[in-house]
């Protein structure tokens, strides 16, 4: 026979639980807080927090997206100090299964950004905000066919191997490449997402490759440390370049024609709308598992469209 005592104490606790989870902090935790690109969505949560009564926010990330061990530890800390809800950008898709499973064993919701999970962690989690990484990357394939035909050689500058957008974006690149052309394919080389790191990488790309006809740089500081050894290897604008992300060196790139154009995701957008759906998941309203925030290209063509001036930052 239930207890009563025992009965009303577990319905005491449930409330305190449900309570609690009702309000509070909103953790947004990304790859790393060094990157306007982080910082753009970091922009767009705090404009969706406008919008969500109740709640607090933070933003956090580690030092670089190569740092998982400090991302894993945030995330645990943030499930240790019982905050309302959790956004992340999974610097790993195996890494972070774990914590975001402390996350839903403690009842705390927890949206992805950017990059996905394993399939292992696929009940963890209540919705997945990112731009369609494989149409991405393949649209980056077929503009740079377009412009360079379907033989020579195209470098491939990547930024973390085995990051959820990483497999998608650059596998999708790789393979319509593969598919529809006969160009060969140099690298991929992984920056970290370090801009020096990628600057040096395609430098010596350059100068081992005097033939090379394209390049393809894959994130923010990727593209931007790309297009810098471009312009210094005195390359710019002879070597079909394509890149990722819109940030203001980016956007300059594109000005003056080092780039041929850019890939641009949504990222105020995904901060936006990622603060909103925990909000909706608290207040017990459906969300959809997957929503695709999207992806602009800009060139020089329309850089100063609504379009385009609507994604870049």
């Amino acid at each position: 026979m239930p207890h009563p005592l025992r009965n009303a104490l577990l319905s005491a606790c449930l409330a305190v639980i449900g309570s609690a989870s009702q309000a509070g902090e909103i953790a947004v935790i990304v790859k790393t807080t060094n990157s306007t690109f982080w910082q753009n969505v970091n922009k767009g949560a705090t404009a969706g927090m406008k919008e969500v009564n109740g709640h607090t926010m933070t933003f956090s990330g580690p030092a670089s997206e190569s740092a998982i061990a400090d991302q894993v530890n945030l995330v645990e800390n943030a499930v240790n100090r019982r905050v309302a809800g959790i956004v992340l950008a999974p610097s790993d898709p195996d890494a972070l299964v774990p914590a975001i499973k402390k996350a839903w064993e403690a009842r705390i919701p927890v949206v992805l950004i950017d990059s996905q999970v394993s399939d292992a962690g696929k009940a963890y989690y209540q919705s997945f905000l990112t731009t369609d990484n494989q149409a991405a990357g393949e649209r980056c394939a077929k503009e740079l066919i377009a412009k360079v035909g379907t033989t020579g050689k195209v470098a491939v500058m990547s930024y973390v191997a085995g990051a959820g957008s990483e497999v998608g974006r650059v596998g999708a690149f790789t393979s319509y490449l593969k598919a529809h052309s006969k160009l060969e394919i140099v690298g991929p080389f992984y920056s970290q997402s370090q801009m020096a790191t990628a600057m040096n990488q395609a430098t010596d790309v350059l100068a081992a490759h005097r033939d090379l006809k394209a390049i393809f740089g894959a994130n923010e500081p990727t593209a931007v440390g790309m297009g810098r050894a471009l312009v210094q290897s005195g390359r710019a604008g002879k070597v079909v370049a394509i890149g990722f992300d819109g940030n203001q060196d980016l956007q300059q790139f594109v000005k003056d024609g080092t780039l041929a154009g850019i890939a641009v995701q949504g990222s105020f957008q995904m901060g936006q709308l990622s603060v909103k759906t925990i909000h909706d998941v608290l207040q017990k309203k459906a969300v959809p598992k997957f929503r695709d925030t999207g992806v602009v290209w800009v060139d020089k063509a329309n850089l100063q469209s609504a379009e385009a001036k609507a994604v870049l930052y």
